[in-house]
């Protein structure tokens, strides 16, 4: 049977002991995945992307997964990608995962239409930055997240007057917006272009953050027609459509939907949410390694 090497990491892999608390997302895609995959010839194997032993060439393609240490290890990770890519097909491509990996690239979907939640680029966020970001954003409440992160890592939400963190990464800062608190942060799944499933992702009582490692929880939702029109805008801006891909949205005060992330390298992809999710990847993957 073929091979699929699905890329993880040593904190998500099992067994490992620095498993993440939110690993067990990495079982339900292998899960997900398996099955499909196994009819149509294939094996899913999960490997971490540094993995010293790892002959990358003895797999028909690689899948980005649970790689979720990369943001503290970028160069090197892309880096290993680019080798990767060398010897077996890798999805999503290394270019695209380069572009993704630095949210800067909302600068550009922005330039193409996309609506962002209005951004500050601090690239040396220094104490009297974070400041001056309150006045120049025209807030009293703001976040300030990573340039290069996921899962809210260092990130933190400040009020006008309390004491700055310490910041000593690339960083961009939003007013906080009160709606992840009540209707909830939007996720609209695409794989090859077509949409597969959305869901809502809301905080737990007190809190803003979304992920399950800070109590978060999901609901499959039937997106309006206008809500799934503007998520498969923002899939329309790449030059291609990604094997998979997943859009975050925001409901800003007029009703529309604010873009918060396109996220084209590690999503977790909802597979509790989206039972189909296992049998589309196989398709996609089957359909690009017949060409």
């Amino acid at each position: 049977m073929k091979k699929i090497a699905y890329l993880a990491s040593r904190v998500t892999l099992p067994g490992s002991p620095i498993r993440r608390t939110d690993a067990f997302e990495h079982d339900n895609m292998m899960d997900a995945l398996r099955g499909p995959f196994e009819a149509r010839g294939y094996r899913v194997e999960d490997v971490a992307w540094d993995s010293p032993r790892a002959d990358w060439s003895a797999y028909e393609a690689a899948i980005i997964g649970t790689t979720w240490d990369y943001w503290d290890r970028l160069d090197e990770f892309l880096t290993a990608l680019e080798r990767i890519e060398g010897q077996t097909r890798l999805f999503n491509g290394s270019a695209l995962v380069h572009w993704n990996s630095r949210k800067t690239y909302l600068r550009e979907l922005e330039a193409k239409g996309a609506r962002l939640i209005p951004t500050l680029w601090l690239d040396d966020c220094s104490e009297a930055a974070a400041k001056a970001a309150f006045d120049t954003l025209g807030a009293d409440d703001v976040v300030f997240k990573r340039q290069v992160g996921a899962g809210a890592k260092d990130q933190h939400r400040v009020k006008r007057g309390e004491p700055i963190p310490a910041m000593a990464h690339a960083m961009m800062a939003q007013p906080f917006l009160p709606m992840i608190q009540t209707e909830g942060e939007l996720s609209f799944i695409f794989i090859d272009g077509d949409f597969c499933h959305a869901l809502i992702k809301r905080a737990q009582p007190g809190d803003y953050r979304i992920q399950s490692t800070y109590g978060g929880r999901e609901e499959k939702i039937d997106p309006s027609a206008g809500d799934l029109a503007a998520a498969r805008a923002i899939i329309g801006t790449l030059d291609e459509p990604p094997l998979y891909g997943r859009v975050d949205m925001l409901r800003g005060a007029d009703g529309g939907l604010l873009l918060m992330e396109l996220e084209v390298i590690e999503p977790y992809l909802y597979p509790i949410e989206g039972p189909e999710l296992g049998e589309r990847l196989a398709a996609g993957v089957a359909r690009r390694l017949s060409v």
